[in-house]
């Protein structure tokens, strides 16, 4: 699953759903039945990870085959209008889209400019323009990039690859250390380096 990619893993459509069903149940027979020869298991399980990287591949580069094989979003909500016929082709109750509403922390359907069944079954939802919240920019604000945060020191290991890739060096980080009276980067859980300089540090439970 791995090496079909990370969005299999993390967002399966309905045929990658299938494939992995397939695989787990095609490893399964062999190791159930010792007279069953392992690559029986194996060959269809092959052909099965062969044929989901071609798919997946073709329909990067064929759109009308994407929606063929992944189907289209859906809207169900339009200017906090439902959407009747579409609820009712995706099998979506009611009931379902309150509780999707509910758990993004939104109260009445007003709010809503749209809500989008995606191809994954995840329900997309965008507020309308005054519902969403002032960001800083709208209020013409200056405000400072705090950076990604990379791990420097974890649970008292030290990654000099992420302490060369911000440009700092050992000497950096023995005197961070002494600045906060830490003896020896074991006593640190957890210690993080912004690109802009700030730096968190946890001390493990056993830290004195």
């Amino acid at each position: 699953m791995r090496i079909m990619g990370k969005r299999q893993l993390g967002e399966m459509e309905l045929s990658e759903f299938i494939v992995a069903a397939l695989i787990a149940d095609l490893a399964a027979t062999p190791l159930q039945d010792i007279g069953i020869p392992l690559l029986n298991g194996l060959i269809p399980i092959v052909t099965l990870f062969c044929l989901e990287v071609i798919i997946a591949g073709f329909s990067l580069k064929n759109i009308r085959f994407r929606s063929l094989a992944f189907g289209k979003p859906e809207i169900l909500i339009r200017n906090g209008k439902i959407n009747i016929e579409s609820m009712h082709k995706n099998r979506f109750t009611p009931d379902e889209l309150m509780q999707e509403l509910r758990s993004q922390g939104i109260e009445s359907f007003d709010a809503v400019s749209y809500a989008i069944l995606e191809t994954n079954g995840k329900l997309s939802i965008i507020l309308r323009s005054e519902e969403q919240p002032v960001t800083p920019k709208q209020l013409n604000l200056n405000v400072c990039q705090s950076g990604y945060p990379h791990i420097i020191i974890n649970e008292g290991r030290v990654l000099d690859k992420n302490l060369h890739l911000l440009g700092r060096s050992g000497n950096w980080l023995s005197n961070e250390l002494k600045r906060r009276s830490i003896k020896d980067p074991k006593d640190v859980y957890l210690l993080t380096l912004s690109d802009q300089g700030e730096v968190f540090c946890q001390l493990g439970k056993d830290a004195k």
